[in-house]
């Protein structure tokens, strides 16, 4: 099966999240997806069959810019799309600053960030190129996001972490037929 292909259908058959994908490509960033949960809980959702997504709690739009790291950046680019799409809370982060929150090495790109996200599942971006092909980051590939496992990334080792964000966002109430792994 091609998981790729799945979720393009999916997302270009969500006009919120595809407001949502042209709103972030309008601004040209650099080295941007938007990811987490904007992919993640999608996917989820067709698997239970929702009637109507899970709505977003926020979206996480994450870039890669080494020349300017400045937390006030990021807040202008939230502005900027609250502008585009005010009914969404959005969360825009720069990755070239992330990994001192995290006690990483210096990430080398946007994907180095979001591969060290906490779940597997979690692991994902997207981003709208200007040929309106949706190009995905998924590093563990999205078969890991159709399966209805969660599972704790192996370059995030921590199982404190990992179980307390699983009952904080309450993904198995939400989503029933996940399994933790």
């Amino acid at each position: 099966m091609n998981y790729f292909l799945l979720t393009d259908n999916l997302l270009r058959h969500d006009h919120l999240r595809m407001r949502c994908l042209r709103a972030v490509q309008s601004l040209n960033l650099p080295d941007c997806y938007l990811g987490a949960g904007f992919l993640r809980n999608a996917i989820w959702d067709s698997l239970h069959d929702k009637r109507e997504m899970t709505p977003l709690n926020d979206v996480d739009v994450v870039y890669f810019d080494r020349d300017d790291c400045s937390p006030d950046t990021e807040q202008q680019w939230q502005h900027r799309l609250s502008h585009l799409v005010p009914e969404i809370h959005w969360e825009v982060r720069n990755q070239a600053r992330m990994h001192l929150k995290h006690g990483h090495a210096p990430y080398a790109s946007c994907g180095d960030g979001i591969a060290r996200w906490v779940e597997v599942q979690t692991c994902v971006g997207v981003r709208l190129e200007a040929d309106d092909h949706l190009h995905f980051f998924a590093p563990f590939g999205l078969e890991e996001n159709w399966s209805l496992r969660v599972s704790m990334n192996p370059d995030f080792p921590q199982p404190e972490v990992f179980r307390r964000r699983i009952a904080n966002k309450h993904w198995l109430t939400l989503w029933p037929e996940l399994r933790v792994k």
